[in-house]
């Protein structure tokens, strides 16, 4: 087995290809080693003590190190723990643990949708789904929608977007452009 890098637009963050599917729908980001306990991967990557961030999406994995942490002695590391996890064919995720679509911890409560505004909503989650989130994995992370209020659409990036130095740009000219380019109601985008 071989496991491509490739490197994102956040340096931190390394995306990681083992050449086959990660996980079969949605992603899932592990911002903590409490986070990841419920994934022995996740949490074998955090063991390290060298690593802040993980993200599983559908064909890869991104690590975020911490500062200071060089990768060229992480990286090593890492590929060894995703050889060892793919080569024995391990679960992702311990027992009873669903696993799968991204789910919001408590404390990242959505915004509530203004009422009246389904088919808004309906064309900008499909804009999101078709034209960003393919882009937004190509660089090893992801993007949530939150919500949508007062001509404000709300997203969160995760994985290696989250943190990007770029992803404030990405927000506010790459989404916010196409979203108000296509759907007249959206006056802004914001991160949540």
């Amino acid at each position: 087995m071989f496991i491509e890098t490739e490197t994102t637009p956040n340096p931190a963050t390394l995306k990681f290809l083992p050449g086959q599917e990660v996980m079969a729908s949605g992603t899932r980001d592990f911002a903590s080693p409490e986070d990841a306990e419920i994934s022995p991967l996740a949490s074998a990557l955090f063991d390290t003590g060298e690593v802040t961030g993980v993200f599983f999406g559908r064909d890869f994995i991104s690590v975020t190190a911490a500062p200071g942490v060089e990768w060229s002695t992480l990286k090593p590391q890492v590929v060894s723990i995703l050889l060892d996890h793919f080569v024995s064919q391990a679960p992702l995720f311990t027992g009873g643990s669903a696993a799968g679509i991204s789910v919001p911890a408590e404390e990242d409560e959505d915004i509530v949708d203004d009422p009246g505004n389904e088919d808004v909503i309906v064309q900008i989650k499909e804009l999101l789904e078709t034209r960003v989130r393919p882009a937004v994995a190509g660089d090893g992370g992801d993007i949530r929608y939150r919500g949508f209020r007062d001509g404000v659409v709300y997203l969160t990036m995760q994985g290696a977007c989250s943190g990007c130095p770029s992803s404030t740009a990405t927000l506010k000219h790459g989404i916010e452009g196409l979203l108000k380019h296509y759907v007249p109601e959206v006056v802004e985008v914001r991160a949540a």
